[in-house]
């Protein structure tokens, strides 16, 4: 019976129609994507879904990050077809795509055998804070240092640092997120060192991503956003390594998840004095 049930599911490139199923899935797993979530994540990606006699059973999708990288997410297969090699039949789709590209993922603890199988390792964690946000107050800063409004002109230089921070050439997609962002920007010594954007997404705002030198110039980008949004639900996916969770925990946005970032390839490294302290989202990094 298993045999008969898998020979009817293919796997095909998702197209603009398949989106309100691939919505449905997300949903089942208590994922917060909105349409227009979903909407952008396939415009700027490629999808692959699993189509068992014409309804969308299985998801996944990536992005190509200049020449060497990629992000992959949106991994899903619905409860009642799992144990059917889907999860393996959409990956090998994705990873086909991407070639010989350093591949960089986030992994729920579940996924995480299936991603050993084609090659990711863990490299960190990634956790992920939301809630309603209390007051916020005024982040203190330091001699000649400002947040300032993102300007026309600063579009080139927040792809740089994104670039200097993640370790891969992401401008594509900050290109796309910056026209639904509003932007912050961080200068030291008349020099911009950082950036935070914040953007509609799931039940509410995410912050990010987040580029700064330090956690002082992270938490006062970060503290303008959440400044502003008082009241209202905020999400933020942060590594670990940040040192940044008890703060969030303080103003009201608790740790409610945590995923594991898995790489395949050649490592990522960022450059000295520019650290990602928020991720734009788990599926993009």
């Amino acid at each position: 019976m298993e045999a008969a049930t898998q020979s009817r599911v293919r796997v095909r490139k998702m197209m603009l129609e398949d989106i309100a199923s691939a919505r449905e899935l997300s949903r089942e797993q208590k994922w917060p994507h909105r349409t227009a979530d979903w909407e952008f994540l396939f415009q700027h990606g490629t999808g692959f879904v699993a189509d068992q006699d014409g309804e969308v059973v299985g998801t996944t999708l990536c992005w190509e990050q200049g020449p060497t990288a990629a992000s992959l997410g949106m991994v899903i297969v619905s409860p009642r077809c799992q144990g059917q090699g889907l999860g393996s039949r959409l990956m090998e789709a994705a990873l086909g795509e991407l070639g010989d590209r350093t591949v960089v993922l986030n992994s729920t603890e579940e996924g995480q055998p299936l991603y050993r199988k084609f090659g990711f390792e863990p490299a960190g964690s990634i956790l992920q804070h939301q809630g309603i946000v209390d007051i916020v107050p005024l982040a203190e800063l330091r001699p000649n240092e400002r947040v300032r409004p993102k300007g026309r002109n600063d579009r080139a230089v927040v792809a740089e640092l994104d670039r200097l921070a993640s370790g891969m050439d992401r401008s594509e997609i900050i290109s796309a997120i910056l026209p639904g962002s509003r932007g912050v920007m961080f200068d030291s010594n008349n020099s911009t060192v950082g950036f935070a954007l914040v953007r509609r997404f799931g039940r509410g705002f995410a912050v990010g991503p987040t580029v700064a030198p330090d956690a002082v110039a992270a938490k006062a980008l970060i503290s303008h956003w959440l400044g502003s949004k008082v009241g209202k639900f905020c999400r933020l996916d942060i590594p670990e390594s940040s040192g940044l969770s008890s703060w969030l925990e303080k103003r009201g946005l608790p740790c409610v998840g945590q995923v594991t970032t898995m790489v395949r390839g050649r490592p990522l490294h960022a450059t000295a004095g520019a650290k990602l302290f928020s991720l734009i989202s788990q599926a993009l990094g």
